[in-house]
């Protein structure tokens, strides 16, 4: 009886994994998420995509990258970015808030509707930040970067500070950045993408594993 059940569990196992679907996740951004200025394929959302795959993770990333979008445009485009088959939301906005002096409060509530909206469609998010500049003042700065992780705390979220830190040594040398940058001084290069990649796998790897159910 034990050599005809045996083949059984096999087959059922094997029908399983044959029929399981990869873990899709939207990058839901505006430039740096859509690679601007960069060929298709050396873009964060295919070099992160190619970096998950190469460490184990069965995913499928969907480019929702709008350049020149704010945390507002974001958050407007959330419902028809959050489609059947999307099982995880990387959210990378505020650099043109940023740019355009837009108020940190502005740019909370706009998070805070993408997190709130993720949460109420069952995804997964990993919540991605943006340093500001010193130039608006330390208010503004400390109150636009206390957004991303308070909102990571309230709603327990994964969680990366600064989708730049690879290219500033962690943050404490902004000029270090040039080198890893195309000539807008802005974008970063295909080498730059790379080192962001490398620093914000992990935690995006973490997030393939919660919405895998892992």
């Amino acid at each position: 009886m034990m050599r005809k059940i045996l083949p059984g569990i096999v087959f059922i196992l094997s029908a399983q994994m044959a029929t399981a679907e990869p873990v899709t996740v939207a990058a839901l951004g505006d430039s740096l998420t859509q690679g601007y200025g960069l060929p298709q394929a050396d873009g964060f959302v295919p070099q992160l995509e190619r970096w998950l795959r190469d460490n184990g993770a069965d995913v499928v990333l969907v480019n929702a990258g709008v350049s020149g979008d704010t945390s507002v445009g974001g958050a407007a485009r959330l419902d028809w970015t959050l489609t059947p088959e999307v099982d995880a939301l990387i959210v990378t906005l505020g650099g043109n808030d940023l740019l355009r002096g837009i108020d940190p409060s502005v740019t909370r509530t706009s998070l805070e509707k993408i997190l709130s909206g993720a949460e109420d469609a069952g995804v997964e998010v990993l919540l991605i930040g943006m340093p500001a500049p010193a130039n608006f003042g330390a208010d503004y700065k400390a109150a636009f970067e206390a957004n991303y992780s308070e909102l990571a705390e309230a709603y327990g979220v994964l969680f990366v500070p600064n989708f730049l830190s690879a290219l500033t040594d962690g943050g404490t040398d902004p000029s270090a950045a040039r080198a890893f940058l195309q000539e807008d001084g802005i974008h970063p290069s295909a080498e730059g993408v790379a080192r962001i990649v490398d620093t914000i796998g992990p935690v995006a790897l973490e997030l393939v594993e919660k919405a895998g159910g892992d």
